[in-house]
């Protein structure tokens, strides 16, 4: 299976060479698509160093910030171009643990889309605030409740999708831009009658860096929802059967460690990134330990 995983970023040069180490050693035959909207950081410098040491990691260089919705767009055209199997969305701050990516790929066998659930029975958010619980599981139940659909998680961004999944969508079509559009994916698909599985995932809160979550993002989801809804009302369209179906919690293959140091410097314009550039080597094996940054206390 021909995979490939996009994975947005905005100023994440402290994250990208340790978890890019983690995903080739989970699955090392993976293609990893970095789609970067101008990091003032140097993301987009430092990818193109990596990518000359490894033919496994592509870039795709936008101007500015164009918004997470658009960022997967992109790459999800790429992907069909490319003629790619199996197409994962993942987050470049270690909220989305690559221990999870094996059973990804083995549930997409028989799926069309697969969705990393933090509500089903072996997902969590460990280390999530009360405030955090509250908005995005408050946040589920009301796009389930007004938009009539089954998915335990509508929000969220780890997931995989079959090629074929995606170019049934019109994706062109898609108008969110921020979280939002993991709900208006998510709702596509179903009502294209298609196979949606939830497999269970620990989430916990980004290690380094800063939150991309807005007031603005947030009434972009909540308008979405009562603005489908509305449609669907007056909507003559058949409604279509789909299939959903929630997976149990399998075992997690070893945590390996990362291949690079684990103190990377903290900005790719820092002369030691173009010095010394990471190297993530294209297959590499399972005999390390995976590292994660320790997640920073309050104070720091």
């Amino acid at each position: 299976m021909k995979t490939l995983i996009i994975i947005p970023t905005y100023n994440e040069a402290e994250n990208l060479p340790s978890l890019l180490s983690g995903i080739f050693s989970y699955v090392p035959h993976t293609d990893v698509l970095i789609v970067d909207d101008n990091s003032p950081d140097g993301t987009g410098r430092l990818v193109e160093e990596m990518r000359r040491q490894n033919p496994h990691i592509h870039i795709l260089h936008r101007p500015g910030k164009l918004g997470l919705g658009t960022a997967y767009i992109a790459g999800f055209k790429y992907a069909i171009i490319h003629k790619y199997d199996a197409i994962f969305e993942m987050d470049a701050d270690f909220s989305h643990d690559p221990q999870h990516l094996p059973a990804f790929i083995s549930a997409i066998a028989e799926a069309d889309l697969v969705i990393g659930s933090r509500y089903i029975p072996g997902g969590s958010t460990p280390n999530w605030s009360f405030p955090r619980r509250l908005i995005s599981g408050g946040g589920n139940i009301f796009a389930r409740r007004i938009l009539n659909i089954p998915v335990q998680d509508c929000t969220g961004g780890f997931r995989c999708y079959r090629r074929q999944t995606l170019e049934a969508i019109n994706l062109d079509a898609v108008q969110s831009r921020g979280y939002a559009f993991q709900i208006e994916m998510t709702y596509r698909v179903l009502h294209h009658g298609l196979k949606v599985y939830e497999t269970p995932i620990t989430f916990v809160d980004r290690r380094l860096g800063q939150s991309k979550m807005s007031r603005t993002i947030m009434v972009e989801a909540f308008t979405y929802v009562i603005r489908t809804r509305m449609k669907s009302l007056f909507s003559t369209r058949k409604r279509v059967a789909y299939m959903h179906k929630i997976l149990p919690l399998v075992p997690l293959p070893q945590r390996v460690e990362s291949l690079v140091p684990r103190n990377p410097p903290a900005s790719a314009s820092d002369p030691a990134v173009h010095d010394q550039p990471a190297t993530i080597p294209a297959s590499s094996t399972r005999s390390r330990p995976f590292h994660i940054p320790p997640r920073p206390t309050r104070r720091s």
